[in-house]
Order: C-alpha cells, then structure tokens, then sequence
C-alpha cells in the first residue's frame, strides 16, 4: 500500500481549495452550456495541476506519479468528472505518450506548454467505424517527402473542442493491419484540421468531446512520435496507465458518492426519524464502503506496480473493469436511498450516477478488459 505522505496531503488540500474556489461557483452553469471555458486550462497550469510528474527539466515537478493521479481522484470525488477526465486525457494520457517515446526536441517543445496549459493534449484513437478494434481504422498518413499527408477522422475524443495537441493514430502503411500503425503529434492549427461540433452526451456535460477531421494536412514529419509502425506495441506500452486513471476517477467518485450519501440520509426524514436510522440505509452504505476499501486496495496496488514500472495489461484492464462496474454499481445503490430526489438534477448523486456510466466504455469497453485477462489466463 502506498504510506503516508505528507506532502501529498498538503498538495491534495490546495487542490481541493481550488476546486472549491475556482470550480465549485461555476460547474453547475457548464454542465447546462456543455462546455467548460478554455481558460480554465490556463488556470490549471497557473496554480501548478497539470502534467505534475513530468521532470523539472520540461517544467513539471518531477513529483511521483500518484500525485499527477491524486487530482484525477479528487476532481471526481468533488463530483466534477468531467473536470477529472479532461485533466486525466491531458496529464494521464496525452503527456506519458510524448514523455516517453518522444524525441528530446519533441518533449522540449510540447511538455512545458502541456505543464502551462497554453497546449491542451487529446488522444485520438477511435474512429466512427472502429471503436476498441483499432486496427480497423482508416485515418491514414502518407509520407510524402518532408511530411505526411494526413486524411481521415476521429469520434469520441475527450479534449476534443479545446485540444491544441493531438497524439493521433493513423496507418502510415494502409496495407498492412497493426504493423501498419503509427502516432503523430497532431497540431490542431494545421490547415485541413477541422474540429466538429461538441456532442451531445447523458453525462459528462461540460467535458468537451468532438469529432476531428483531417483533409490533407501536411504533419511535418518530425512529428512522428517514435518509430513507424510501431504504433500498437506503443499503445500497449501506455494503455496501462490510461486505464489506472480512469480507476482514479472511479476510486474518487465513488468516494465522492457515499459523502453525499452520507450528507442526505443524515438530513432527510421519513416516518419521524432520519433515513440513516434504517437498517437497509445502514447497510446499503456500509457495503459501498466495503466495496471503496476493496477498490481502493486495488488501485493502490496498480499505482505502486506502475511506479515501479512492473505493471502490465491484464492487471490494469482487471483494475479498470472492477473499478468502473464498482463505481457504476455503488452510484445506483446508493442513488436508490434518494427516493425520488435521487432522480432530480439539482441532487448531485443524479450526476455521480449519469456520469459513472462511460467509464465502463471508453478506454477499451469492460468487455474487451475481460478478453484481454481470459487471454492471460487461456491463451488465444
């Protein structure tokens, strides 16, 4: 289990200040517009919340990765998911893939304007017609002298409205199947890139997420990240971490669940005494409490193998289905103790609960986690 760290407590409470004092007023009025303004990127980088592990030597802290992955558990336990999604696209995701495979000049370049803000990051894997089945996709990028000639288009990409940074998947070698897959770091300035509008989701209001389409645009050629071809032995190299956040997220909203749980049982009464008198509330909240300390375990333990850079795909995609379906689960008990109210708007476990439910599709469906660990298991 990871110990005590004070300095992680004391980053953790400034955070929370921020949230309470820059997020908290304002939340409410972009889950109705279905948007969160762009400079609230800028504000994050300003106070010191993006791309925290990243080294010193590229303007991050150089801090342990469970600090990065801290504020993608509180932004989801002060039940602002979208807040903790675009942050964990950003930071979790996007950064790690530049960081790692990255050549120095591309690190130079893209990290410090990734820790400031000023560049917002995205990943654009998934395509209208191939969702967890990536080597179905049909963006392709030709090289053509002194750059690729990029054409085709993305859907469902979280970040997709304010990013500035695309790390992209597309077939540089459209004959072959997974060995023809490569990754670019897209700028979203280029001519013939073409953002769509922001879609419209059950959750998830005020994280931004768009199609993306390329029409022959001209990606220089340095902004090949890493070898051609290499693209899925890279995927499979970062997706372990992708899928850790997302238990982040679901480890801070199911937290952030049982304190409003909590809150509302000990306020509401019905038939002359407080609902947290009765024993099926009793017992309906000590059972998601279980079931957080057993999550919990279990992403603690993911974090600290990460760290150690002993963790592999089975175990994060075991984590990442047992995590979302616990986080899917709790939100509908404990949503049931709300009667009527819990199906109200204005009652903030309706949004723990509408927003629980991508988490068990995007960073490979739920399904596809447990084919990947029978793989382990059974072979082929």
């Amino acid at each position: 289990m990871l110990a005590y760290d004070a300095d992680l407590e004391l980053f953790r409470d400034n955070f929370r200040r921020f949230l309470n004092e820059h997020i908290a007023p304002h939340y409410e009025q972009w889950e109705q517009q279905g948007i969160m303004p762009r400079e609230i990127w800028n504000l994050l980088g300003e106070n010191g919340f993006l791309c925290v592990d990243v080294p010193e030597e590229y303007g991050g802290y150089g801090v342990p990765t469970h600090y990065s992955l801290m504020l993608v558990e509180e932004s989801a336990r002060a039940g602002f998911s979208a807040i903790s999604t675009g942050i964990s696209c950003h930071s979790e995701i996007a950064a790690p893939y530049i960081l790692h495979i990255g050549t120095e000049e591309q690190k130079r370049y893209w990290l410090p304007k990734m820790v400031t803000g000023e560049v917002v990051g995205a990943i654009g894997m998934t395509e209208p017609g191939a969702g967890s089945d990536l080597q179905a996709m049909r963006t392709n990028a030709i090289l053509q002298g002194d750059h690729y000639l990029l054409n085709g288009s993305k859907t469902f990409i979280s970040n997709g409205q304010h990013a500035d940074l695309v790390v992209l998947a597309a077939k540089t070698d459209p004959q072959a199947r997974a060995k023809g897959v490569s990754l670019l770091l897209l700028d979203t300035h280029l001519e013939g890139f073409k953002k769509g509008t922001n879609l419209n989701k059950i959750g998830l209001h005020s994280q931004d997420t768009s199609e993306l389409f390329f029409d022959n645009i001209q990606v220089p050629k340095e902004q090949l990240l890493g070898q051609a071809g290499q693209g899925f032995a890279y995927l499979m190299q970062e997706l372990p971490r992708e899928r850790t956040a997302i238990a982040a997220t679901a480890i801070g909203a199911i937290r952030g669940s049982i304190d409003v749980t909590i809150a509302y049982v000990k306020e509401r009464q019905a038939f002359g005494q407080h609902i947290s008198q009765f024993q099926n509330t009793r017992f309906v909240l000590a059972q998601a409490k279980i079931e957080e300390q057993a999550t919990a375990a279990f992403y603690n333990q993911n974090v600290e193998l990460y760290m150690q850079g002993k963790l592999d795909v089975e175990t994060a995609a075991a984590l990442k289905s047992f995590a979302t379906d616990m986080q899917m689960k709790i939100a509908d008990k404990l949503l049931q103790l709300f009667g009527g109210y819990g199906y109200m708007t204005e009652y903030p476990i309706s949004r723990f609960f509408v927003d629980a439910r991508i988490q068990r599709i995007y960073g490979g469906t739920n399904e596809i986690m447990k084919e990947i660990v029978a793989r382990s298991l059974l072979g082929r």
